[in-house]
């Protein structure tokens, strides 16, 4: 009766705290993840967590379950990497170049599991500021780039990694903290405050206030904790991913609001030369980025 998908939407419900957060992990509705888990659960004859818990109180059962589909992720991804070192050798290399400034707090971590596993292979970040860093792919001067869209182009593969909500970053006396959400309007009179990239790598410029027609004053910083520095004393208002300043938003050190009464939702990549996304240990790199980020970035989304 116990299947692999059973372990998966174990791993999924422990990852994520929810059945809703499960269920849209392995994509699939609530109900039909109840139905699955119900299912198991009348099998077996004991239950593996609370139902009304927040977040999920496991059963004994319910642990021991959660347990063993971890042990069996990782056995399977083991095999995949000894057949594949087997079939297609060991070595390489990997350098990889970055769109997103703030994605660093993530891709560290990436690459310190990687290499565990792939101790032959070379990996290196590609430096500098590159206009279109997955053009660097057809140069050959990268072998993966993480993207925030993707771009149709002849010989490049784009490979989801996530999707995710950025809100406006405002400081705690901020006038707009009083509304639910903002509008392009609401940046008009207001001093934004980005990365130093071109506009059409910023998703609030390019999605929300060049249609718009609003051109808001400006002013630039390298590093993620200046540009909240400078929200936070109050020299203008910023649009940075949520699961970047989580522990700032949640501590109040600056407040966050919705960008549109949808939300601004994003996405993120990694793009390959398609002959890359046939290599072994590029293709488990990926997977170890998406396994890395549902692990220990809040308020992700699965990107189909």
């Amino acid at each position: 009766m116990l299947e692999l998908r059973h372990l998966e939407t174990m791993i999924a419900l422990a990852e994520t705290g929810s059945l809703a957060g499960a269920a849209n992990r392995v994509h699939l509705t609530q109900s039909a993840l109840s139905h699955q888990l119900k299912a198991l659960e009348t099998h077996y004859g004991c239950v593996f967590f609370e139902r009304k818990s927040s977040p999920l109180r496991w059963t004994p059962a319910g642990e021991r379950l959660v347990a063993l589909a971890y042990d069996v992720q990782r056995r399977i991804a083991g095999a995949n990497r000894e057949l594949s070192r087997l079939l297609e050798g060991k070595a390489g290399q990997l350098r990889i170049a970055v769109e997103c400034h703030s994605c660093f707090d993530w891709l560290m971590p990436a690459m310190d599991v990687f290499r565990e596993n792939w101790e032959e292979v070379e990996m290196d970040l590609v430096s500098g500021f590159h206009p279109d860093p997955v053009e660097l792919l057809t140069e050959n001067r990268a072998d993966l780039v993480i993207a925030s869209r993707k771009k149709r182009r002849a010989g490049t593969d784009f490979h989801p990694l996530f999707a995710y909500y950025m809100p406006a970053i405002l400081g705690k006396k901020h006038p707009l903290t009083r509304k639910k959400h903002l509008t392009a309007r609401d940046f008009a009179e207001e001093t934004l405050i980005t990365y130093p990239i071109p506009d059409e790598r910023l998703d609030l410029v390019r999605r929300v206030l060049e249609p718009a027609k609003v051109i808001p004053e400006r002013r630039m910083a390298t590093l993620t904790e200046a540009i909240l520095q400078l929200v936070a004393s109050g020299r203008g208002i910023a649009a940075l991913p949520a699961w970047a300043i989580q522990p700032y938003l949640d501590r109040e050190y600056v407040i966050g609001r919705p960008i549109t009464s949808r939300g601004l939702r994003c996405e993120l990549y990694a793009a390959t030369t398609a002959n890359g996304s046939r290599m072994a240990y590029l293709r488990d790199f990926i997977q170890t980025m998406r396994n890395v980020c549902f692990r220990d970035l809040r308020g992700i989304e699965p990107l189909s």
